[in-house]
């Protein structure tokens, strides 16, 4: 058994793993510092505050990409796949059968006789398929077969539910009892990359056309332009950025997108406990931030993967090199600890405090923040790493719950008979 990356896990598995990081947390007393609010008594919003939120929701109605929760973008990608598939598949039926009519109008023209009638003409061709493509063709839902993980399309309304983001609730909620009641409804297939096509977008734009920009992410754009991007995708248009399109333009979209979810990329409920591991020096931060990142809901970890491998790549770029013709190819400038400063803020941020806390812990906290965050990006690939160690606990977990499963995933991972 070898390390594997943690997206290559089945739903099982980490609803398993989260158990497994949460108790260790727990031993290592960082889990005490995970915050678990409660709803608070509702405040009142003023006139001026209720007006700017109408006139926000009039303009944005019911935006696709921005402003929403991070399940809810990759609910609506889902959707906007679904339908350019159909699209293409309506497309697809109408050429075969212009095809088959095609084919139709030639057989008739080389079996009538001249002058023969419509009613001999079709006598003659009874005897013969006028085309396999109709004879053959059953519909997708009677064909048998696995469902491919990729293939989310073709997935039903009870079989997606399986692929639904795993909810960060409070492991005391999570008795033996209830495990076992829903242990059926966990897929024991790997879950599909949930990743915004925003994010995924914006990165391959700029990791193609960028990655050399002096000053990336720090330099100005055109408002008017970001603004038209962003309309298009909340819009669920299907936005191409090539290289005509700017760079800098580009950058500040995709900070908006982080900038703007309700609740950040990193679940306000882990921010104190990410936070702290600013204090812990060496391989026990690493091993801390490890076990904190097996805590985040799919969507959260896939989302965070990609956008810590793009800061990762951006970051490498950022010193002057030496080409191989002896020319100097200028840096963007942008080290790891320039992104952090840029993009912790958005992607660790603390529950609203009063004005008179505030002041004082902002300034204190925004210094471990980007510390946190400097480590995630230079140390992604780790972080999002499963050991050995700790898949021979998760099958021991699995195990002790559900024995069925284990013969299966043992034969998935060694693809042997056992």
């Amino acid at each position: 058994m070898q390390p594997v990356h943690l997206h290559s896990l089945s739903e099982l598995e980490r609803a398993s793993l989260q158990r497994i990081a949460f108790y260790r947390l727990q031993e290592n007393h960082t889990i005490s510092a995970i915050n678990f609010p409660k709803a608070g008594p509702k405040q009142n919003k003023s006139i001026r505050s209720k007006l700017e939120s109408f006139s926000k929701e009039k303009k944005d109605c019911c935006p696709l990409a921005f402003g929403i929760p991070l399940s809810q973008v990759i609910a609506n990608d889902r959707a906007h796949k679904q339908m350019q598939e159909a699209v293409k598949g309506n497309r697809r039926v109408w050429l075969e059968v212009e095809a088959s009519v095609t084919e139709f109008r030639t057989q008739i023209q080389k079996k009538s006789p001249l002058g023969g009638s419509c009613v001999r003409s079709y006598e003659v061709l009874t005897d013969e398929p006028l085309s396999p493509i109709f004879l053959d063709r059953r519909s997708q839902s009677q064909r048998r077969g696995a469902v491919s993980v990729d293939s989310i399309t073709d997935l039903g309304d009870n079989t997606s539910r399986l692929l639904e983001a795993l909810q960060l609730s409070h492991p005391n909620e999570l008795d033996l009892r209830r495990t076992l009641e829903r242990k059926r409804m966990l897929s024991l297939n790997p879950i599909y990359r949930q990743v915004p096509r925003i994010v995924d977008r914006c990165c391959q734009h700029i990791e193609a056309y960028g990655l050399q920009t002096v000053g990336i992410f720090r330099v100005g754009s055109s408002k008017k332009r970001v603004q038209q991007l962003r309309e298009e995708f909340d819009q669920g248009l299907d936005v191409f950025l090539d290289e005509h399109q700017s760079v800098h333009e580009v950058a500040a979209l995709l900070k908006e997108f982080f900038r703007d979810m309700p609740d950040s990329l990193i679940p306000r409920k882990l921010y104190t406990a990410f936070v702290s591991t600013a204090s812990v020096k060496g391989m026990a931060q690493l091993l801390t931030l490890q076990l904190l990142v097996y805590l985040l809901p799919p969507c959260n970890s896939d989302t965070l993967y990609r956008l810590l491998q793009f800061l990762n790549k951006v970051a490498q770029h950022a010193e002057n090199v030496t080409g191989p013709d002896g020319q100097e190819i200028l840096g963007n400038k942008m080290t790891a600890s320039n992104l952090a400063t840029i993009f912790g803020p958005n992607l660790l941020q603390r529950e609203k405090l009063l004005e008179r806390e505030s002041s004082v812990m902002e300034i204190e906290d925004t210094t471990m923040v980007i510390l946190v965050v400097q480590r995630l990006i230079e140390n992604y690939e780790a972080l999002f790493t499963v050991s050995t160690e700790v898949q021979q606990d998760i099958l021991r977990n699995l195990f002790q719950t559900d024995p069925d499963v284990i013969d299966y995933l043992l034969r998935r991972k060694f693809k042997t008979t056992l």
